[in-house]
């Protein structure tokens, strides 16, 4: 059996390699690489995601992983010959559904999908963007048709990214939200509103990427193992573990964009980084869902990132950088001013509070989309009708609107709900590991956070998918996914911000 596994490691190997150098190019595509060379790359990353597919799609792997199947089945699940096993053979017969022309079909559409949402978002011209859509969007339901489902053509899309996750599930757990979150928005729409125009002035983008840069250094981040770039659209990506990419945007009238994007995307980077070498280009070299891997971002850039104890430590130093722009500004102001609640236009520099109602948005018109209930023409003003009526602010340009996201020009339908199971499970863990490690806030307040990064890598971040989120989850804390902790979490920080809610 031990050389059977170590073929399959081997043709997984070369799998991974492959889509690696796919992954460099659209890196470069989003950080360096010339706008005129779109339509090579794009070439280029199709034919390897094909040769990809279709190395991972052979009648070898297929062989390997139905004989290994029955002899792993008296191992523990948790090995990780077992796991190689089952995820391995979860993945192949999902992908034998997907026919290697429609592999390639994606990723080319995706590189120039990706080129004329950035030119659209730029020049705020929907119409370049919109055919692209409609050729992803068309590729998706192919996809989804190919991959099956039994209730709703969501379903495939979502399992994706979320196993075993269906659309009405996410509709009940939104339904639920929902119903305790607006009626908070509105007790804080009524209350007193923090000072936070100081955040709204020149701020110098080399002191703001200096100062995010020695954050994201005292959290763990290996710059020998990974770096930090500039992007239209904040992400991070992972050619293996031991070279992990962030990327952040800037802006230079208002702080908070450039940091906690940062530090959100140090907590995708740190995941990435903290999983067991030894499962290094194997199926199991991942975040095992990207719920978890979106708790982790969350945990960081709110848990940590906008507590008052982290202030306590980092406002000095914040001070020293900019210090017209901070004078008279104290600790306290400061830190109501990061955490005002407000509706806003723009996902990732939402508040905590409303950032929730923006999933729930996105994630009804991908539905509508999918399901041909809403067409391509129609999102613009389809968009501007929901953030109206779930934040009761309205977009007045695309940019601020429809296309302020780079997810659907990704081809990545059936993603944006496990932003919000991530917000929730964010929660739930960061409560464990205070409560496993004392002293935990009284740390974080001097700027330390070995113990919490510790925490977290023996506890997600080494098994990779070795484990699922849920049993992870389990694990942890004893509990399910809940929205009651984050709802409490939300009502006592914001209730000591604005008053009891």
């Amino acid at each position: 059996m031990q050389q059977r596994v170590e073929d399959l490691k081997r043709l997984f190997g070369q799998v991974h390699d492959l889509n690696a150098a796919a992954n460099v190019l659209e890196w470069d595509q989003e950080t360096y690489m010339p706008d005129g060379a779109a339509e090579a790359r794009a070439h280029q990353v199709a034919t390897l995601r094909r040769l990809a597919h279709e190395c991972f799609t052979a009648d070898e792997v297929g062989t390997l992983l139905e004989s290994l199947a029955t002899e792993t089945q008296t191992l523990d699940p948790g090995t990780t010959q077992a796991s190689l096993v089952r995820v391995g053979r979860r993945d192949y017969e999902k992908a034998v559904r997907i026919p290697a022309s429609l592999v390639a079909a994606m990723a080319e559409a995706v590189a120039r999908g990706k080129q004329a949402w950035r030119e659209a978002r730029a020049t705020n011209t929907y119409a370049v963007f919109a055919p692209h859509l409609e050729r992803l969007i068309e590729l998706n339901v192919q996809k989804a048709e190919a991959l099956g489902y039994n209730e709703h053509i969501y379903d495939a899309l979502l399992d994706q990214f979320e196993e075993g996750m269906q659309a009405s599930t996410v509709e009940a757990v939104f339904n639920a939200l929902r119903a305790e979150l607006v009626p908070i928005v509105h007790a804080i729409a009524e209350r007193e509103i923090p000072e936070d125009n100081f955040l709204h002035q020149r701020f110098d983008t080399q002191k703001q990427w200096d100062f995010g840069l020695e954050v994201i250094k005292d959290f763990g981040y290996d710059f020998r193992r990974g770096r930090l770039d500039r992007s239209a659209h904040p992400f991070t990506t992972a050619f293996s573990i031991t070279d992990v990419r962030l990327t952040t945007r800037l802006d230079e009238q208002y702080l908070p964009t450039a940091f906690f994007g940062t530090l959100h995307e140090c907590g995708h980077g740190l995941y990435e980084q903290g999983i067991d070498l030894t499962l290094n280009r194997t199926p199991l070299a991942d975040g095992t869902s990207l719920g978890m891997h979106e708790s982790q971002s969350r945990l960081w850039e709110n848990l940590v990132g906008r507590s008052r104890v982290f202030w306590k430590h980092y406002y000095p130093r914040l001070q020293a950088f900019f210090p017209e722009q901070l004078a008279g500004i104290s600790l306290e102001t400061f830190y109501r001013g990061i955490n005002r609640v407000r509706p806003s236009l723009i996902r990732v520099e939402a508040d905590e509070v409303t950032y929730n109602l923006h999933i729930m948005l996105r994630f009804e018109l991908e539905q509508s989309m999918l399901e041909g209930r809403v067409a391509v023409g129609e999102l613009p003003e389809r968009w501007r009708a929901k953030m109206e009526e779930y934040l009761g602010v309205c977009p007045e340009t695309d940019a601020d609107g429809v296309l302020q996201d780079i997810h659907w020009s990704l081809g990545a339908l059936g993603y944006f709900p496990t932003y919000a199971f991530g917000n929730l499970m964010s929660v739930q863990l960061f409560e464990q590991a205070c409560l496993d490690l004392p002293g935990l806030e009284d740390q974080m307040a001097e700027g330390q956070f070995d113990a919490l990064l510790g925490w977290l890598r023996t506890n997600i971040h080494q098994y990779g998918r070795t484990l699922q989120a849920a049993e992870i989850l389990k694990r942890i804390t004893g509990e399910d996914l809940q929205a009651a902790p984050w709802l409490a979490y939300i009502r006592e920080k914001y209730g000591k911000i604005y008053g009891a809610l």
